[in-house]
This record gives C-alpha cells, structure tokens and sequence, in this order.
C-alpha cells in the first residue's frame, strides 16, 4: 500500500472534525500542533520533503521474523485464581461506594458508563500495554456471555502482555537500564524484574530482596538494584525511599529539609542503616570503604589483570571494554559494618562535623526479628513490614494512579503533613486491601479494573486548577510511548515476541570469569572477554537485532524487550520514554517530532507492508469489508455512516485500492481518538 500525503492530510484534519471525542489542554496542544506542522505542506511541497512509501518498500520489507506466525508461548505467567471471583467484586463494590460517596457530597455524578468497544480497548491498553488486535475486539463485541468483562480482566492479568506492560511501568520508576555505568552488566537484573511479574511474587518480598541480596549480577540479579546508585550511598536512600515509602527525604542529604520536617541528621541516621554495602572492585567506592576494598582478594585479583592489560596493550592502546568486562566481573555486592560520619560542614547543634551516626528509622521501630541483622536487613524489614503502613500505603496510591490517572496524593512521592489526600478515607481502604491481600499486587489490579469507578468514560483533569479530583471516571489520558509502540506493533507483526531480551542463565554462562579458583592468566580473561562480546557485547547486539528484526533501522519487538536506554531519536523517545536517569522520568507532553514520528516514521510505514497483520486484514476483501476491519483494528469500533462513507470514497478515488486503504489507516492513526485512552 501507498501513502498520499496531502490527502492524508485532508483525511486527519477532516476526521478529527468528525469524530466525536474528549477535547483536553494536551488534546488541544497536539490538534495545534498538527495544524501548524502540516498546513504549509501542499501536494508538491510534501512530494519534495518525504521519501514516498513506495521507494521505502522497495528499500526494505519486513523482517521474517515479524512476518511469520508465533510458535510457543512467549513467557510463563503465573495463572490466576478464577475462584475469588466473587471477593474481587465484592472489594470494587467497596471501593465505589466510597468513591460515590465523595460524589455526593460534592453534588456530583459518575460519568457514563464504558461501552463494550472502549471498554475492551482501554482494558487491553491498561492491564496489556496495546490495543486489541481485530480479531480480539471482534469476539469480544459478539460475545454475549454476562461475565466477559471479568473474563477479559482474568485472560489479561495472566498474559505476556500484562508481563510487558507492567515491566515497562516499574522499569520507569526503578530507572531500568542496561549499562547504569559502563562497568556494571545489569542485563540480568532486567530480566529478573520481568520474571518477578511474571511469577506475581508478593510485592514485599520483591522489594526486599532487591535491598539485601549479594553477589554478580547475573549470579543474583536482583542486587542490581543496590547497583543502580552504586558508589553513591546516600543518593541512593533518598531514591529508595522516594520509590518505596512515597516520601521526599532528598533536600535533607545536605540541610535540615525546608519544606518539610525531616533534619539532616535523621537522613544520615537512615544512611547508617546501609552504609556498608559495598560492590568489589566495580567502580568508585566511598571513602570509608576503600580501605577494605583493597584486602580483598577479589579486588587485588582484577586490578592486578588490569595493570598486566595495560601493559601488555600495543602501542598503549588498551581495550576499555575489556577493563569493564574485568571490572564487572570483580563487581560483587555485599555488605560490611562500616560507621557512617556526618559531613565536615555540619552545621546544627544536635551533634559536630564528623560524628559517628547511629542508625535510627524514620518513624516506628525496626522490627524485632530483625534486630540482631546487619544494618541492610534492619533496613529492609523496616521497609518492608507490614506495620510500616507508608510502604503498603504507597504502592496502593501508585497503582491507583496507574488505573484511574491521578494519585489520592500527587505527587505519588509526596506524602506529607501540608499535602494531604483528597479522599482520606478511600486511601487507608485502600493500604488495607493490599495488606489482606498479602502485597499481591496483581490480585489488587484486579480489584481496581472491577470497579464501576473503572469502567466509566474518561474525564478531563487540570492538574493546576487546584481543585481535587472527584474521580467521577479515570482521568483521560494519553497512552505512554510504550503503549503507543507496542499498538502500532501489534498492527504489524504477527509475533511480536519473537525477540525476548536475554535470560540471566544465557548472560551468566557468557559473563562469568572465576576469580576465585587458582591463578587466572590475562590469556584466559582475553579469550572469555572474546566470547562474551560476541554474544552480548552492545555493538553485536545491535547489529544482530537490526538484522533480523529490523525494519528501516528500528527493531521491531515489544517495547519492554528493546535495549534501553534508546537512543534520542528513536521513536519511543520521542514520545517520552525515559532516559532512566530519574524516576518516573517518562512523559506524555506533545511535541512537534512526534507528529512528524507519527506522519512519516518508519513504525508507522511497517504496517503498510505487504506481511503485516492489517495489510493481511485489509486486503482480503471488498472496500466496505476493509473500511469495517480498519476501524475495528486501529480503533476497536465499526465505522459510522459518515466515517464510513469517507473512507469508501478514499478507497475508491485513490489511485490504486491499497493507497486508498493506507490513507484511511494512516488518517486514523493520526487521530486524538487512537492516541488518548478514552
């Protein structure tokens, strides 16, 4: 199929006029940005200015791998338990009694309730991370049984997809990267995470053992975590608290905190707690553990393969890759009692410069079973325990937020005095569900999708008219840059996880280097180094990728599965993925590339490719089949009588059948209604 711009054009500007949907301030901002963008472009000024779909295809076709049909199942989920059905919807039912109860006294009512295609399209993109594909939405519209939004609610939460979506979630606010620093292979820690979802293990237990577990990484990934801020202990408790007890203590790692209650000695008392945990020989050590870092055997090990590397480097060119590898390799997490000490500058009366810290919580008491631990494992259990109603508060006001898209506290990481809830009441209803459900965090999704609360029209939320949301329905959204992917990828690839990023078992055969087991040979870590960059060395991954699932440069596989960070122009990117510098760095605020991204980008091309799922769809029948399949597939709704005849006249009046076809598929692709949650 092929692309007329110009028409195109005519087409977005002519829909959007049509179609009724939910107008907000980002809504406005990207029909603005459309406008702008597009009306100095006439028929021959595009021509000129963009590569036609035409030469494209014959540059490139889409890989085998996204053209064949799915053999296996992508990745084991844990099943769920269709047995509580019944406790579920008596927990919504709770739940949208408090929430109405807010409307009543605010002289409010629920806005409509969802029908059956918004609904299967907003659940698809909430619990799945895409939209359903044709054949999904179809069965769902003609099934008639009572029970299928339940149904469709269970299907979902064990699915890959699920897996994806949630990876991709947590991957924003955890700061998932690959490479943190160029010495750390934290690979392993990322696949840990997926298959933690993947396994619904209880969100305590998940959390705590990311804060006290040892060893490499691909030996137990889940010390990535302590890697992610490694060398950089006190930035570190700051980031953990804000991601686990919603709680800003940052401003106070250098002075009392002015906006809040907490002093600069109560956040190095927290410090104390964690102040030994240290990682080898892998990159730069505080200075109160460099020390014992030197005696250990390990240490002296890589550093004396390091001087030899050095040395023995043709013209004095030594392979950096290969000091990381060695670096990596040394990089071992554990934790030793190390005193922590304020700063020399320290300038209050409750203690001097250089004083020894104790190490004190927060607020309540570590927990007795814990008490004879070290400092890390104080630390966690504090955290984690099920009388620190912070922690089981916190993770229940993020996932509503997630579900409904504004937090009973927002900031989410900001729990404090002068910033209370806006519905108290539903909030602590809410820290107690996740404590009588054990911390299964899954099981509490499944609660809030089965609301009413849930299943009504989307509404729009000013977040700066200071006024608190009545949650009358979930805030109209924007999808993510991941959700946006993986809904065009599903549009495209027949399999779209037939590339799974590496399991930790594969990268740990590869990576390791015994440092421990007699005199390892400089000739020995060479050869291991070789192997290892040839199965996962970044430059090799790359390549490999783009040549069996490229397509124009960009791979086509889910979103949670791609190497990250990406680079800037990459497509999700440009739709604000986060860099994983800081937490919950991603965004959803309209920009001019990515109305370019989105007009001619190559993502947006693959599915006009001869092998994809819609071209598949589209073409197998007359002009009023392909119009129905098109807005099914892209929409998740049968076209209207006008909507309908537009699209059979651009069908029709085009030069050939499939560019008629691409144009109403490109068109609807551009629209407020395919790009926002409705």
């Amino acid at each position: 199929m092929q692309l007329d711009p110009a028409t195109c054009r005519e087409r977005v500007l002519r829909r959007s006029a049509v179609l009724a949907g939910w107008r907000s301030a980002i809504a406005c901002v990207i029909a603005t940005a459309l406008l702008t963008a597009l009306s100095p472009l006439d028929r021959a000024g595009a021509a000129e200015r963009r590569p036609q779909p035409r030469q494209a295809a014959a540059q490139a076709r889409l890989p085998k791998a996204v053209t064949d049909a799915p053999s296996g199942t992508p990745i084991a989920v844990a099943p769920i338990d269709r047995q509580r059905r019944d406790a579920v919807a008596e927990a919504a039912a709770r739940i949208d009694r408090l929430v109405e109860g807010g409307w009543k006294e605010r002289g409010l009512e629920g806005s409509q309730p969802l029908d059956d295609a918004r609904y299967v399209r907003r659940l698809f993109l909430e619990l799945g991370g895409r939209i359903p594909t044709h054949d999904e939405t179809v069965a769902f519209l003609a099934d008639d049984d009572p029970a299928k939004r339940v149904e469709l609610i269970d299907r979902l939460l064990e699915s890959p997809d699920y897996v994806s979506h949630f990876y991709n979630y947590w991957a924003d606010i955890l700061r998932l990267t690959e490479r943190p620093q160029r010495n750390l292979f934290c690979e392993p820690y990322l696949d840990w995470v997926k298959h933690s979802i993947a396994a619904n293990r209880p969100y305590d237990q998940w959390v705590r053992e990311m804060l006290t577990a040892d060893g490499k990484t691909w030996e137990n990934p889940a010390v990535g975590y302590q890697l992610r801020d490694q060398g950089m202990p006190l930035p570190y408790v700051d980031n953990t608290v804000r991601v686990f007890l919603g709680t800003q203590i940052g401003c106070a790692q250098c002075h009392d905190h002015p906006f809040d209650s907490w002093t600069q000695h109560q956040f190095y008392e927290l410090a104390a707690f964690t102040a030994g945990t240290r990682a080898g020989a892998g990159g730069k050590l505080p200075k109160e553990q460099r020390r014992a870092a030197q005696a250990d055997p390990l240490v002296r090990t890589v550093r004396g393969l390091m001087v030899q590397a050095r040395r023995s480097a043709r013209d004095g060119k030594v392979d950096n890759q290969f000091l990381q590898f060695l670096q990596a390799n040394g990089t071992v997490v554990s934790h030793h009692t190390v005193p922590l000490t304020l700063p020399h500058d320290y300038k209050y009366d409750d203690a001097a410069p250089l004083d020894v810290v104790a190490p004190k919580v927060l607020w309540g008491e570590v927990p007795s079973a814990a008490a004879g631990a070290d400092g890390r494992e104080q630390f966690a259990a504090w955290l984690t325990a099920r009388d620190n109603r912070q922690f089981a508060r916190t993770v229940a006001n993020r996932l509503w937020k997630k579900v409904m898209g504004v937090g009973l506290v927002t900031p989410v990481d900001d729990f404090r005095e002068s910033n209370p809830p806006s519905h108290p009441e539903l909030l602590e209803h809410l820290t107690d569900l996740v404590l009588e459900l054990d911390f299964d965090l899954r099981e509490y999704l499944r609660v809030l999708v089965s609301t009413a609360t849930y299943a009504r029209r989307a509404v729009v939320h000013d977040p700066a008219s200071g006024t608190p949301f009545a949650f009358t329905g979930p805030a109209l959204k924007r999808m993510t840059a991941e959700q946006l992917w993986d809904s065009i990828l599903t549009l495209v690839a027949q399999d779209p996880w037939d590339y799974q990023r590496p399991a930790a078992e594969a990268f740990a055969v590869a990576a390791d280097l015994d440092l421990t087991v007699g005199k390892v040979s400089l000739d020995d870590a060479q050869q291991a180094y070789r192997r290892f960059i040839a199965a996962f060395g970044p430059r090799q991954t790359r390549v490999q990728l783009v040549r069996e699932y490229g397509y124009h440069g960009q791979v086509l596989a889910r979103a949670s599965e791609l190497p990250t960070p990406l680079p800037l122009g990459h497509f999700l990117r440009q739709f604000g993925q986060s860099d994983r510098e800081s937490i919950e760095g991603g965004r959803t605020v309209a920009t001019i590339p990515q109305i370019l991204a989105m007009f001619n980008g190559p993502i947006t091309h693959a599915m006009l490719e001869r092998g994809s799922v819609i071209h598949s769809e589209v073409t197998a029948g007359d002009p009023k089949r392909a119009v129905d399949v098109i807005f099914l597939a892209v929409l998740a709704h049968p076209p209207g009588a006008e909507d309908r005849q537009l699209a059979i006249r651009e069908i029709t009046s085009a030069e050939t059948p499939a560019t008629g076809v691409g144009n109403v598929i490109w068109a609807l692709l551009n629209t407020r209604e395919f790009l926002f949650i409705q």
